[in-house]
């Protein structure tokens, strides 16, 4: 993996503000962060000078995780598909109502935005609301949106859920489906791995959880019919019924076709 664990190429060209200095292993990873900076110095996705930042790792299998690709427009899309013809894409997805809030969470504690009263229903409808948080809350529409140019063998779904029940056989099928070697050494995973989940989270009470859930009831039931998985169990998460959804899904197949348009 780089140096860097998020990139950000494809939508901010690399030049996001990092808390950290990168880390490197070798001569490789400084080799890399060198060709970064040049990279990001220019006004345009540059594929081919891309590519090359993972020419110092040779024949080892190389990859980019940025969770803000799940944002990334049609065109963008296809553009990567088309130069990189053997991509495999991963999206690891996570129940709609706690990823927003754990992405709250993030904001405040990283200073994106200024602190509110998370009792406040108005309050956080004004954080929920904005077009960037919007974007990466409809996981339904962004496997949708990325299924229309990646082949189906190479575009897995996996979901949080599993990474929390076991994160071991999480990495174990995620190897296999990568073509790596799962069993080679530094397979037991736990959840102390993760630094940011033994930070403390924003407060959420019972009324804001309800209505969060109330926001996200149809993308709940999407998801539940289309990612299938973990996401099945989410809307009894919150006292939806399923005896209804494949209705549902029937009149609101529109509005996800014009959601999907909206944001490609």
């Amino acid at each position: 993996m780089p140096p860097v664990k998020e990139l950000h190429y494809f939508d901010q060209f690399s030049r996001v503000q990092r808390s950290s200095s990168p880390r490197y292993r070798d001569e490789r990873d400084l080799r890399f962060l060198e060709s970064i900076r040049s990279l990001s110095a220019k006004p345009y996705i540059d594929l081919e000078h891309y590519a090359r930042l993972f020419d110092a790792k040779g024949s080892l299998l190389s990859g980019d995780i940025s969770p803000n690709y799940s944002t990334l427009s049609n065109k963008v899309i296809r553009q990567i598909v088309r130069y990189f013809p053997a991509l495999k894409v991963i999206f690891l997805v996570r129940d709609p109502v706690e990823r927003v809030w754990s992405h709250l969470t993030m904001e405040v504690r990283y200073h994106q935005i200024e602190p509110f009263d998370v009792t406040d229903i108005e309050e956080v409808n004004r954080n929920l609301l904005r077009r960037g948080m919007l974007l990466r809350s409809y996981p339904s529409a962004i496997a949708a949106r990325w299924k229309r140019y990646v082949h189906p063998d190479r575009f897995r779904i996996y979901f949080f859920d599993d990474l929390q029940k076991n994160p071991t056989e999480l990495r174990h099928s995620i190897l296999d489906f990568l073509g790596a070697d799962p069993n080679q050494r530094g397979n037991r995973v736990t959840a102390h791995c993760n630094s940011w989940g033994r930070m403390e989270k924003l407060p959420l009470t019972d009324e804001v959880r309800s209505h969060l859930a109330q926001f996200f009831k149809k993308e709940l039931k999407t998801c539940a019919a289309r990612l299938g998985g973990a996401a099945r169990n989410w809307p009894a998460r919150y006292g939806f019924s399923l005896l209804l959804l494949f209705w549902d899904l029937l009149d609101d197949s529109i509005d996800l076709f014009f959601w999907c348009d909206w944001i490609s």
